[in-house]
């Protein structure tokens, strides 16, 4: 099981049929910083069980590789999903839990980090208890069965969902929210302007259906050459007033910054 960085923070993440053990190797080869073993929605019934099986055998023998493997189980309120969690959960580098309603949901939770998916009103209502339960490593919204449960066709209106489960996720102390897969997959210009306008609200990083959405979502997350030289600015502020032993950072046109723009500063490049 590989570790990542304390820093390290995912900007693709690429889903692929555990049914489908021939594509796993191709996955973690694709760049995708986080690969995605999916026993669920991807699966047909009858291959769940020969599914779970492809994923213990690769988790088993897999080559250590920069990126990490997480799987998405099953729905832990059936005895499926909780043995898939019983086979993989201590195998994987984390777990994708689907539709989780509630924190309580999340008390038997044991092994690897767990990403809870919230994916009807009951998961957002709960949103800010699910993102603060100690089992969780971070939340993503699973918009296409969300959409449909509340007949939602409208943009706007799925941001306004968004936003709160963004803001739950910060207040948590949480990585920031992926956002949901982009089904047209030839539509290169519609999944990056729809990662651009998701970047604008918070979002980060994107889960991908097929390798060739990777380049496109790294592109849209990377920073402008104009974001990155005014992180370097911030960034060379900081560091000559810690030299000076000043608390305070002034830029060379005589604003002041704080510490969590320092902060934000120093992200932007090491994302550019």
């Amino acid at each position: 099981m590989s570790r990542p960085p304390a820093t390290w923070l995912p900007v693709t993440w690429l889903y692929v049929p555990a049914d489908r053990p021939e594509r796993f190797a191709k996955a973690v080869a694709s760049g995708a910083d986080v690969v995605i073993l999916d026993l669920e929605d991807a699966v047909a019934p009858a291959r769940k069980d020969e599914a779970r099986d492809n994923a213990v055998a690769y988790l088993r023998s897999r080559p250590r590789t920069p990126g990490q493997v997480h799987v998405r189980v099953n729905d832990l309120a059936t005895a499926r999903g909780r043995d898939d969690l019983a086979a993989v959960g201590e195998l994987a580098d984390a777990v994708r839990l689907p539709k989780v309603e509630s924190a309580a949901a999340l008390d038997a939770v044991t092994g690897a980090p767990a990403y809870a998916l919230l994916e009807s009103a009951a998961g957002i209502v709960a949103a800010g208890e699910i993102a603060a339960h100690p089992r969780v490593a971070g939340v993503a919204l699973g918009e296409q069965d969300l959409a449909a449960e509340l007949a939602i066709t409208d943009e706007q209106a799925m941001n306004h969902l968004r936003l709160q489960v963004v803001l739950a996720a910060a207040a948590a102390g949480l990585p920031p929210v992926p956002m949901s897969v982009y089904p047209e997959v030839k539509d290169e210009a519609g999944l990056l302007a729809s990662c651009r306008a998701g970047r604008g609200i918070g979002l980060f990083g994107r889960t991908a259906i097929h390798p060739r959405q990777i380049p496109v979502i790294r592109r849209a997350f990377r920073p402008s050459e104009e974001e990155a030289a005014r992180a370097a600015e911030i960034v060379e502020a900081a560091e000559r007033a810690l030299a000076a032993g000043l608390g305070a950072v002034a830029l060379p046109d005589g604003r002041f910054v704080d510490a969590p723009i320092v902060t934000r500063a120093r992200r932007t490049l090491a994302l550019s």
